[in-house]
């Protein structure tokens, strides 16, 4: 039921669920001026509720964000598994951006107070954008709570994310936050005029329909996820003509990625998935990318299944051409070695009317 918040205004109980992400084609291009193809995957998701309160508050996660413990045995497990680090600095974050961004841009807020709480059943360390859907979840709360959907365009919601993220030290590129903002399946181009001019990509929603079945390939406990420090971003800043050369075919990948996809060339998309592995394999290192990985990526080829990295590492995406067959090989092999499988489903598109109305024509 409405209620009046101590700001006047009559608002109720507000929950917004993003899902995880799985980058198809492209990636890591998004942060080279590149291009990307990826999805919002729906077997997972953060959630966020907004309850109007006499105080802002932000809930700690009675699991993630644990203080309290058995035993000092307890305590480490927990963090060798899970790290030192919750959800409710990324909810903190996510409101001081969303705060600073509408008083640089002279929207006004109401005076209201809320507590705000988080849920989320995406796998840790897996690649598939577990934090920025709790952000993405906490915007979309923050957004409807104060009216200002309509003031805040759907494109440079991926950069206040973003920027919520990069507060708290973490690094990474627009193409997570897109997929989670818009939701189905998008197109996007980073080129370097683009993002200049307008502070952000070009971004194409694709019909999810479109695409063949998918399986998701995870590993429950990712400890060896690649350890080592990459030094790839130094290499493209220095010049590298190999780095630079090979960022380019990464991102020329999702263009044709576009194409065969509209076409249902589907053993053409079957080719630009391995090809974007391999060559970020030639470009990362092993030692990087680590065995786990790797591994994973085997698996599903030994059985004749394009496979590629969702994200940085700890899940894979596989399609299998040659249909249920292959499905069942890959399946039995996967949980022999003691991976995770199962079906992809991609969530539609997540734009309200209104945030349709925000996009630039």
């Amino acid at each position: 039921m409405d209620q009046l918040n101590s700001g006047g205004v009559r608002v109720g109980v507000i929950v917004h669920k993003a899902y995880a992400r799985v980058g198809l084609l492209g990636n890591p291009s998004d942060v080279y001026y590149g291009r990307t193809i990826s999805f919002s995957l729906a077997n997972f998701w953060a959630s966020v509720k907004l309850e109007p309160s006499d105080d802002l508050v932000i809930k700690p996660h009675p699991v993630h964000d644990l203080v309290q413990f058995q035993s000092l045995h307890h305590l480490m497990n927990r963090l060798q598994n899970e790290g030192y680090y919750g959800g409710v600095r990324l909810v903190m974050a996510i409101c001081k951006v969303f705060f600073k961004y509408c008083k640089d841009n002279k929207i006004d807020l109401h005076k209201g107070n809320f507590t705000l709480s988080y849920d989320t059943n995406i796998p840790r360390q897996t690649g598939l954008s577990g934090s920025s859907a709790i952000v993405c979840a906490a915007l979309d709360c923050l957004l409807d709570f104060y009216k200002v959907r309509h003031l805040v365009k759907v494109e440079i919601r991926p950069n206040l994310i973003l920027n919520a993220e990069k507060e708290l030290g973490i690094v990474a590129g627009l193409q997570d936050r897109v997929a989670q903002v818009y939701g189905g399946l998008v197109h996007m181009d980073f080129h370097k005029e683009h993002m200049d001019e307008l502070g952000h990509g070009i971004y194409t929603p694709m019909d999810i329909d479109l695409l063949p079945p998918l399986y998701l390939i995870y590993a429950e406990n990712p400890s060896d996820s690649g350890k080592v420090h990459s030094t790839v971003r130094q290499r493209w800043l220095d010049g590298d003509e190999f780095i630079i050369s090979s960022m380019k075919e990464v991102a020329q990948m999702a263009a044709e990625g576009q194409a065969a996809i509209l076409e249902k060339n589907y053993s053409k998309l079957a080719e630009l998935m391995n090809h974007n592995f391999d060559l970020r394999r030639r470009m990362f290192g092993d030692d990087v990318l680590g065995a786990l990985n790797i591994e994973m990526v085997e698996i599903a080829r030994r059985f004749g299944a394009a496979s590629k990295f969702t994200g940085s590492g700890g899940a894979v995406i596989a399609f299998c051409p040659n249909g249920p067959s292959q499905v069942e090989l890959l399946e039995d092999a996967c949980r022999k070695a003691g991976f995770s499988i199962e079906p992809v489903k991609i969530g539609r598109s997540r734009l309200t009317d209104i945030d349709a109305k925000t996009i630039s024509r």
